[in-house]
């Protein structure tokens, strides 16, 4: 039995979307400690960019999350997606069969 394309591209797309909120929190992080500064438009651009595609789904978990020293939105966005992703290949098992 072959892969299902429409579970194929959604757990993909959950995938790529993780690695985008990984490396928003890490160029934050170097934004953060002044490694890498925003004046470097190529910079700017890519933390924007980030920043334009992680944001609207962080600042939803961030309104439940309690406020601390550490941001716990991403790890809690990370978790929900392995979860949606895991269920979805889930229910996909259990109606093939």
């Amino acid at each position: 039995m072959g892969v299902n394309p429409i579970i194929w591209l959604i757990v993909t797309v959950i995938d790529i979307y993780v690695w985008f909120v990984i490396a928003s929190v890490i160029l934050s992080w170097l934004v953060t400690f002044d490694i890498i500064n925003l004046r470097n438009r190529f910079v700017y651009m890519i933390y924007d960019m980030l920043f334009r595609i992680t944001e609207p789904a962080l600042v939803r978990i961030r309104r439940f999350t309690p406020k601390m020293q550490i941001d716990l939105s991403p790890i809690a966005l990370i978790v929900g997606l392995y979860f949606i992703r895991y269920s979805v290949v889930w229910v996909y098992v259990k109606l093939a069969m």
